[in-house]
């Protein structure tokens, strides 16, 4: 098949223009790629800001994000392991955090590694377990972010002025304990709502 003459032309412009033009390619490995502000890569945790609450985990669709409780544990807490070789970079971590600043989409973009360990990313957060039946509450560090965000609020529900109350460090030793009735007593208690419905009900 034999191409016409205009034809011919255009690509001979075009290989002109490409001999004495700059490189559309970029010097790399050379000089090192800088990925663009809105680019989606490796998600990281930022441990300040992050509560613990499940969230990204669970808004996941890779499944990436393992949940890891170990009430029974001498420090009670709960690790969140991002996997990066299974992760998608969606962003529905990023996007669906409850603080908008616990997990957050990095620059990162190379992926490569040489073990398993290179590819997981984790913290850890203390949990707060009940202290009638020790059932896991939630990460210290939700609750305290709750108390903050409910403020006067907080004071409606035991358990959450309670943990706000230690960290204002407020002394409850020395106090009397209610012997004549036990279940009242628990009633001041960090509790789960299935014990906090049972001593209110009970007492």
């Amino acid at each position: 098949m034999k191409i016409p003459a205009l034809f011919q032309l255009r690509i001979l412009n075009l290989a002109l223009r490409s001999l004495f033009s700059r490189a559309y390619t970029m010097d790399f490995p050379r000089k090192p790629f800088e990925a663009r502000p809105e680019f989606r890569g490796r998600p990281r945790y930022h441990e300040e800001d992050c509560i613990g609450c499940t969230a990204c985990a669970n808004v996941c669709p890779s499944g990436c994000i393992d949940v890891i409780d170990e009430p029974a544990a001498k420090k009670p807490v709960r690790k969140l392991v991002h996997h990066h070789d299974r992760c998608v970079q969606c962003g529905q971590c990023q996007r669906c955090c409850t603080t908008e600043k616990g997990i957050i989409l990095s620059n990162e973009w190379n992926f490569s590694g040489y073990s398993s360990e290179e590819f997981t990313h984790g913290i850890e957060k203390e949990l707060l377990l009940c202290e009638v039946c020790g059932g896991i509450l939630a990460p210290k560090d939700q609750i305290k972010w709750l108390a903050e965000r409910l403020g006067p609020l907080a004071f409606c529900n035991p358990t959450v002025m309670l943990v706000s109350h230690k960290e204002l460090a407020v002394v409850d030793e020395g106090i009397q304990k209610n012997t004549e009735f036990p279940e009242r007593a628990k009633r001041i208690n960090i509790q789960c709502p299935h014990c906090r419905r049972k001593t209110s009900f009970t007492a």
